[in-house]
């Protein structure tokens, strides 16, 4: 029979060996593409792919646009990233949250997500092959934004036959 020392040594093993997702905070000094920024945080730059979005690559029509218009919410700025997992390439991938650019005062709360800024613009897809992992409420917005969007032809949308980033990235698949 284990005794309960063993039991709290396992147990802590187990523990330390599983990846620690929390929110943090930092400043953006980078943004590689509209999905795609970094974050300084404690002096270690974070790479983060937002979460629930694909946003055109560059060399894609809209591609800088979506990029600029990333840069214009969150470049130089406080961030706060729901940091939900990593990905293959070690980025973290998370929901980013920024004060919006309409607060005057010093102490305004991180209420724009910036993937769904990009949606309601559209300059983003709704990137339905990893909606299982987005909570269901947060599914449904980013899925009424897009839809919203793709309705009003703003953005992307005005393009005839837009072509979806993980298309254009893969064109044989």
């Amino acid at each position: 029979m284990k005794t309960v020392a063993q039991r709290l040594l396992a147990i802590l093993a187990v523990s330390c060996s599983l990846p620690v997702y929390a929110d943090f905070t930092g400043k953006v000094v980078a943004v590689a593409d509209g999905d795609t920024i970094t974050v300084l945080r404690d002096h270690e730059q974070v790479k983060v792919r937002l979460a629930g979005i694909d946003a055109p690559e560059k060399k894609q029509a809209f591609g800088n646009v979506a990029k600029q218009r990333m840069a214009d919410m969150v470049f130089g700025r406080e961030v706060r990233v729901q940091d939900r997992k990593q990905d293959r390439y070690g980025r973290t991938i998370g929901r980013v949250w920024v004060t919006s650019s309409e607060c005057r005062v010093s102490d305004c709360p991180k209420t724009l997500d910036a993937g769904m800024g990009l949606l309601t613009v559209g300059l983003a897809w709704h990137y339905k092959q990893y909606a299982k992992e987005q909570p269901a409420e947060e599914r449904g917005q980013y899925s009424f934004a897009e839809d919203e969007a793709r309705s009003k032809r703003v953005g992307l949308w005005r393009d005839a036959d837009p072509v979806p980033p993980w298309e254009f990235r893969h064109p044989n698949k």
